[in-house]
């Protein structure tokens, strides 16, 4: 794969070298290879993440979510350069299965983080233009190898999408920071249960101006909620802090508690077997998505879960049945159950 997209001239080592050096066009272009569908990318992307795999991992990963109106794209902005300057670099990437619908908000939230967008110890990356959130997850992840072996030591992984995208993203991260926002009569309005029981951290942003008691009321109904859920892990007990991405005001608190769990789930080895555990994890997601991508690329097979959708939407044949049809077809072999000669 070359600059323009052709295959010729991909030089895996060369782009590693190149990668390694934190030259910009090449990390770009690498992101865009390991988000190719194309069976060719797909083995070229293979190839670079291999070389590059050594060479990622020492970053610290965190997630970030938020109800609408959190004022996410702010925060970010203000907590990334907080962190730059400091001498760290940063990568913003995010989750987006919605932008098949809607073009994805990272492009526009780019423009919103002025500072980050120019900080030249900042990398900012928009969510692919289309893909299930399956395949959105596979190239985020993908793509957090690449900026981290990058010299990238701290990636922010945003949740862009609705849905299940908190649960994917939480799944690849060390720390799932959830933005919260006080909301006149109703502090806890948006919260979903799920999203509560992901978190490592919360914060009520917006603690600022007329705002400062308001947001400190709803973190203390945030604390009394948490009691009721149990932990992700014994080891940390997930702190409710207010903070202003707007002013800056416990943007840093929140840097020191997130180096707090990373250094306490450290210490027991729960960060390792963490990580570990997303990798096998991202491996069986794989497998997953190799197989539907087989049914797509596999022309009788194709056929044959047209042919079988049409029939399961009737109610005429169970999914079940339908689906061991289809990757009976995919292996070649009967599926479980069938007569035999």
């Amino acid at each position: 794969m070359t600059t323009g997209g052709g295959a010729a001239s991909f030089d895996a080592d060369a782009w590693t070298e190149r990668i390694r050096a934190g030259e910009l066009a090449t990390i770009a272009r690498a992101i865009t290879l390991v988000e190719s569908t194309r069976s060719d990318h797909r083995r070229q992307a293979q190839d670079l993440l291999t070389r590059l795999l050594p060479h990622s991992g020492q970053a610290h990963r965190i997630g970030i979510t938020g109800v609408p109106g959190a004022g996410k794209s702010t925060f970010i902005d203000g907590f990334g350069t907080m962190l730059t300057g400091r001498g760290h670099r940063v990568a913003v990437l995010a989750v987006d299965p919605s932008s098949t619908r809607h073009g994805g908000s990272i492009l526009g939230d780019k423009t919103r983080m002025n500072r980050l967008a120019t900080d030249p110890n900042a990398y900012i990356r928009p969510s692919p233009s289309a893909g299930s959130l399956g395949g959105v997850t596979r190239s985020t992840r993908e793509a957090m190898v690449v900026v981290e072996a990058a010299g990238y030591d701290v990636v922010l992984v945003e949740t862009v999408g609705v849905g299940q995208s908190e649960t994917a993203v939480a799944a690849m991260v060390d720390c799932f920071v959830v933005l919260m926002v006080a909301r006149t009569g109703d502090s806890l309005q948006g919260i979903k249960r799920g999203v509560l029981e992901l978190a490592d951290v919360l914060a009520v942003n917006k603690a600022d101006g007329n705002h400062v008691d308001e947001a400190k009321r709803a973190a203390r109904e945030l604390a009394d909620a948490l009691h009721l859920f149990e932990p992700v892990t014994p080891t940390w007990h997930p702190p409710v802090l207010t903070m202003s991405g707007l002013n800056g005001d416990g943007v840093e608190e929140l840097w020191a508690t997130i180096q707090r769990h990373r250094h306490a789930l450290d210490a027991t080895g729960e960060l390792a077997q963490k990580r570990a555990d997303q990798q096998v994890e991202w491996m069986w997601s794989m497998v997953e998505e190799r197989l539907a991508a087989l049914v797509r690329e596999d022309p009788h097979a194709h056929r044959e879960a047209q042919r079988l959708q049409g029939e399961v939407a009737g109610g005429r044949v169970p999914a079940s049945a339908a689906a061991d049809a289809i990757v009976s077809q995919v292996l070649h072999r009967p599926p479980p159950g069938a007569a035999t000669s």
